[in-house]
């Protein structure tokens, strides 16, 4: 194994890997009231397909892997899936994103098939305020699917707010008291102005106003995470069991550190969320392509690895909404 590094000297071992662009809930940071255009069925990887990509990437270095979507839960069978990636040499760490909804029907399976742990996005703790952002109306069964995953061992689970000015930044009290009443862990993310939310502005707050509101909860002491391989900065009140975290894409952007490469659903590399740039690894495997001729194609993705992305510029991908990257 001779790892992955790109062209500035950064090490690449995490591969993020969409298994769908479907979702049961239409986020309004996600995409719009209308919703998106999906991609054909016959177009999205197979497990097997999946699987061979993840073989060649872990023989290069890749030792992470998180599921993402869409919703990943959606699609039928996804601890076939993990019980693959589980017996591949050299991935030490498998993980999942979803929004909750369906967590306490698949977390004993999941979790048996070889999957470590989970992120639930969650930005509301009110019924109502859920069903707004989500276009929903089924905050409990995220709760229930909380609890479910830390009773069968997922853990960390880790809690991701969007914070979104005057939608829910008033809760952003009440999420940090869960880090210290009940042990939660919660990740704050500056909300990405890249996605069109239809009748919804949407407008972000940087990572320093949060902490400013938190203070009056108590002091903020920088703390290592639990576990994972993100680009949050973690930090705990002195009388909680729970952390916090900041993902701040916008006032602090981490590209500098950024040790990642995503698989979209229908088999395309991106060496970078916020870059249009993308590598076909679908039409290889459908032309037959070895374990050992994909390991080329892997290396182009990490070598055009950019060193920042350009959202400070004003600079907006416009070829896939977040459903179809994997966030």
């Amino acid at each position: 194994m001779t790892g992955l590094s790109d062209s500035f000297k950064r090490p690449i071992n995490y591969l993020r890997v969409s298994v769908t662009d479907r979702c049961n809930l239409r986020c309004i940071y996600c995409m719009s009231s209308d919703g998106v255009c999906l991609i054909p069925h016959d177009d999205i990887l197979t497990y097997e397909e999946i699987n061979l990509v993840v073989q060649a990437a872990a023989e290069l270095g890749i030792s992470k892997i998180r599921i993402t979507g869409g919703e990943p839960l959606v699609r039928l069978g996804l601890s076939e899936l993990i019980g693959m990636l589980a017996q591949i040499k050299g991935i030490d760490d498998i993980s999942l994103t979803t929004n909750g909804i369906l967590l306490s029907r698949y977390a004993a399976e999941l979790k048996s098939a070889g999957l470590r742990r989970v992120n639930v996005s969650l930005d509301t703790l009110k019924p109502d305020k859920f069903e707004f952002i989500t276009r929903g109306r089924r905050l409990e069964e995220v709760l229930e699917g909380i609890e479910v995953a830390k009773s069968v061992g997922l853990t960390p689970v880790k809690l991701n707010m969007v914070v979104m000015a005057g939608i829910n930044d008033d809760e952003l009290p009440d999420f940090a008291a869960k880090t210290i009443d009940e042990g939660w862990h919660v990740r704050f993310i500056e909300f990405m102005p890249v996605t069109d939310g239809g009748a919804v502005s949407l407008q972000s707050i940087s990572a320093a106003e949060i902490r400013r509101r938190l203070e009056q909860l108590g002091t903020l002491e920088p703390c290592l995470p639990e576990a994972g391989n993100g680009p949050a900065k973690y930090f705990r009140f002195p009388q909680a069991k729970g952390t916090i975290g900041f993902i701040t894409p916008v006032s602090e952007h981490f590209c500098f550190h950024c040790n990642r490469l995503r698989l979209t659903s229908d088999g395309k590399l991106r060496p970078c969320l916020l870059s249009e740039d993308e590598i076909d690894l679908r039409q290889a495997l459908r032309s037959g392509v070895s374990l050992a001729g994909l390991k080329p194609l892997i290396e182009k993705a990490v070598a055009s690895k950019p060193l920042h992305h350009r959202l400070a510029e004003g600079y907006v991908p416009k070829d896939r909404p977040f459903s179809q990257v994997g966030g």
